[in-house]
């Protein structure tokens, strides 16, 4: 059992409760899921599958709530979220191993992800700046014309498991800042993060009903999606499952933005630094155990650069350490489900069976003393058909297709045939080379020389194609536009209070 379980977020049996209108409340829920550690498989606590009547309350409460936060003005709506920045920072080694105890990546990884979720809140702390509307005197003679922005009311996340911390605060601290309140739905593998998260956002003194978390899984998905109240919804997910919260979501009139799945690939110029090039794509291959839509899944390599990374990659795949994340010394960790772990080795298999080689094969993992985790050991599949099932699935696991072609025009085509648009990668030491990728990749997220395009928090999270269903995507101004509703004013005054000409 974790820390946990000595406060009020849970009971003294290590069942989760949810924090709705500032307060813990036990859930009704009939149905409860283990949350388990997958290095260990040791059972970290139990989490509800609250049912829409706690669904209902919660958005009753952020109805209530919103009333009058939407009226507290912007600089002092931030002076929470500077608050909640401090709890963070000072609750960082805490937070990083909850998320890795119950998401399994490496230490490091989690700190880095709780410093990507504390840059959204020092982003959000803009709002003062980025909200502020527009205004044009004199349009005709004594009329005046402004635009403002207003926050929409109760919005909701339904986050992921690979980044606990991370993605939710891709949304919810620009939703608070500009006035609304918020719902939060976390991941029923990986609550524990967010329940931790909450206690600190209480702590922040963030009115009753302002924000709210629900724990559950598709029946409290569910309820989110149709409930009326609930004007906007953000998801991170797969995207058959992102396909499916859009759908849902915008038949019952909600804005809605999904971050669907992935299958990014990186070009491999001959010119490329080899040994940078080869680090920096087995980093984003294997880290977080590839369980991150920005994982690089296939690796086009381009002329002579065939044989040296192919060389390469594969020594580094086979000489990672793999254990628990906790232990310093490892550099990846398991992957978060048996499931998970069947259906990657399912997948390494079918791509076997199209005729790649199986150059470094992480199946049937065996880790001294930690039997019971969910372990894949990094793969490399050599020669992958364009064509086959692997050039095209999201595997979700540290698996490294590699695809050879003759010329960088050869591999952005490979590129732009995807149905996938989340990130592309060039690495080259060629600008001309680096312009020409740029210009025609067809994905959200371009890297040079750069293996994870992960924008900073004053841009968006781009993703194009069936990895983005929606318009504006999470963090910096598109957080902000999508959590805030325009408002035109015309406005004449009499004649004696405006000048007429």
């Amino acid at each position: 059992m974790t820390q946990l379980g000595a406060r009020s977020s849970m009971t003294q049996s290590g069942l989760l409760r949810n924090y709705i209108n500032g307060q813990w409340l036990p859930s009704a829920a009939g149905d409860v899921l283990s949350v388990n550690n997958p290095a260990t498989g040791e059972v970290l606590a139990q989490v509800p599958i609250s049912p829409k009547q706690e669904v209902d309350q919660a958005a009753q409460a952020a109805a209530t709530a919103f009333e009058e936060w939407r009226r507290v003005p912007p600089p002092q709506r931030v002076q929470y979220l500077f608050k909640l920045k401090d709890l963070l920072e000072t609750h960082l080694e805490e937070l990083a191993q909850t998320i890795t105890q119950e998401c399994g990546k490496t230490l490091a990884e989690s700190k880095g992800e709780l410093r990507r979720a504390i840059e959204n809140v020092e982003v959000a702390c803009g709002i003062p700046m980025m909200m502020q509307g527009t205004v044009l005197e004199d349009i005709a003679s004594g009329i005046d014309e402004f635009m403002i922005r207003q926050p929409l009311g109760v919005a909701a996340a339904i986050a992921p498991f690979n980044f606990p911390a991370m993605i939710p605060f891709w949304f919810m601290p620009y939703a608070l800042a500009c006035g609304n309140t918020y719902i939060v739905k976390p991941s029923e593998k990986v609550p524990l993060t967010m329940q931790r998260i909450f206690e600190l956002l209480d702590q922040a003194g963030f009115p009753p009903g302002v924000v709210n978390l629900v724990n559950g899984a598709k029946e409290t998905v569910d309820a989110i999606l149709e409930h009326p109240t609930i004007q906007a919804i953000s998801f991170v997910g797969s995207s058959p499952v992102a396909k499916y919260i859009y759908a849902q979501a915008a038949a019952h009139g909600k804005r809605v933005q999904c971050q669907g799945g992935a299958k990014n690939p990186v070009i491999v110029l001959p010119d490329a630094d080899q040994e940078m090039t080869t680090r920096i794509v087995a980093d984003s291959a294997f880290g977080c155990a590839g369980q991150r839509c920005l994982a690089a899944s296939l690796a086009v390599t381009v002329g002579e650069a065939t044989e040296w990374f192919t060389d390469a990659i594969a020594h580094t795949a086979a000489t990672r350490t793999v254990g628990n994340g906790l232990d310093p010394e490892v550099q990846m960790g398991p992957v978060i489900t048996a499931q998970s772990q069947q259906r990657i080795g399912s997948l390494i298999q079918t791509g076997a069976d199209e005729g790649a080689t199986v150059l470094v094969d992480g199946r049937n993992a065996h880790i001294p003393t930690l039997e019971a985790g969910h372990f894949v050991k990094p793969t490399v599949l050599q020669n992958v058909p364009p064509s086959g099932e692997i050039a095209h699935t999201e595997i979700f696991g540290p698996v490294l297709g590699l695809m050879p072609v003759d010329t960088i025009e050869a591999a952005i085509a490979l590129v732009n045939r995807s149905p996938w648009g989340n990130m592309a990668c060039l690495f080259t030491n060629s600008g001309a080379a680096a312009r020409q990728f740029r210009y025609e990749a067809t994905a959200g997220n371009i890297g040079i020389n750069i293996g994870v395009a992960a924008p900073m928090a004053f841009f968006p999270f781009s993703g194009w194609k069936d990895s983005f269903f929606g318009d504006l995507h999470g963090q910096g101004a598109h957080a902000m536009e999508f959590f805030t509703q325009t408002k035109v004013v015309v406005e004449r005054w009499p004649q004696e209070w405006s000048r007429q000409f």
